[in-house]
């Protein structure tokens, strides 16, 4: 089967890392990856933040953690310990840019796949961002107001075996006449 569609088979969101953080040259190859997601019109609106401080990486956990729908455990990590945590921007003002993030999302996830370097996709990113203290982080690290959280992506090596998939539903696939 050709290693592409091998890749984008087997990769499962990962929720368990080796307490080490990725390498440069993976990191790099990831993020330069992510650039090249389809985009509407080719705008290339979105930007991927990079995070790897691991003070930051808590506090922006715990602002996670505290856009979940229901009472969480003080000890959840929804970034799971992961070393790398980028988040996906989007501008706003063009009508494309939620599914342009989420192709950058894409990207990055089966990029990481492909070279050995576990993910996971993490929600909330929107509800940060939307907030005073996400407006004034944009604010901060220079970026307009009308960017928006797409999502975030954790970075790490797995320190687990792969999930297996679950079974795909009957009627996934659809034809029409």
């Amino acid at each position: 089967m050709n290693q592409t569609i091998e890749d984008l088979k087997s990769r499962r969101s990962i929720r368990k890392f080796k307490d080490e953080q990725i390498s440069d040259e993976d990191l790099n190859t990831i993020l330069e990856t992510g650039t090249y997601a389809p985009t509407g019109r080719g705008a290339q609106s979105p930007k991927i933040i990079v995070i790897q401080n691991p003070d930051t990486i808590k506090e922006f956990s715990q602002w996670n953690r505290s856009f979940f729908p229901t009472e969480v455990p003080d000890d959840l990590d929804p970034f799971y310990g992961a070393k790398t945590l980028l988040i996906v921007l989007a501008d706003s003002e063009l009508p494309t840019y939620v599914e342009d993030g989420s192709s950058v999302l894409c990207v990055l996830v089966n990029a990481a796949h492909a070279i050995g370097v576990g993910s996971c996709w993490i929600h909330r990113a929107r509800d940060e961002f939307s907030s005073q203290k996400g407006k004034e982080l944009l604010k901060e690290w220079g970026i307009p107001e009308s960017y928006e959280g797409i999502g975030h992506v954790v970075l790490g090596y797995p320190d687990m075996e792969s999930p297996k998939p679950l079974p795909r539903k009957e009627d996934y696939i659809q034809f029409v006449d």
